[in-house]
């Protein structure tokens, strides 16, 4: 005979089944980006292009019917629309370009805050506890940068397998969470 109460049986379920979809979800990406990782990189591009169009005709609609804003703010909102919907249709022009080029922005993009990242822990050096190891991550999060910096679209990719790699390990773990998860 169960102690528990239908509504404390009713959360765990939802938990369980929350923690279940989330592990299949990133298990299915994880693999995608592993074995199709340039067409998993345009699907993520088209979807940020869907969105880029999607926020330009609101942003153009803002404009349009806003009774509320000023001149100046409408033209501001219509003409922020109208790039975002330009921006959307070039990405869906030729999504494998889009994709390379969303690649190397962000190799860029972390390489310069692996740099900067590096660099405050060095100054960060009299207040820290352990000094060696501020040091070593200091080296290490700058090297890695500059390296980044110098070719951020490899970079890009190696990180893109990383992310892969940790989706599936951490999708497998998410599911085996749901169907040990005990309780509350």
């Amino acid at each position: 005979m169960s102690t528990a109460n239908p509504l404390e049986k009713s959360a765990v379920n939802g938990i369980r089944t929350a923690l279940g979809i989330g592990g299949v979800v990133a298990l299915i990406v994880g693999i995608l980006i592993l074995v199709w990782p340039a067409k998993t990189a345009a699907v993520v591009t088209g979807i940020i292009a869907v969105y880029a169009i999607i926020g330009g005709l609101t942003y153009a609609g803002l404009g349009i019917f806003s009774k509320s804003m000023g001149g100046w703010a409408r033209i501001g909102h219509i003409v922020l629309g109208v790039l975002f919907i330009i921006a959307g249709a070039i990405a869906f022009a030729n999504l494998g370009a889009t994709a390379a080029t969303f690649a190397v922005f962000l190799g860029i993009l972390v390489g310069i805050m692996w740099i900067v990242e590096g660099v405050v822990a060095l100054t960060t050096l009299s207040g820290s506890a352990s000094k060696v190891w501020s040091v070593f991550f200091a080296i290490i999060s700058i090297i890695a940068g500059i390296t980044l910096l110098f070719s951020p679209l490899w970079g890009a990719l190696v990180l893109w397998w990383l992310l892969g790699i940790s989706l599936v390990v951490l999708g497998i773990i998410q599911i085996a969470r749901a169907f040990t998860f005990k309780g509350l």
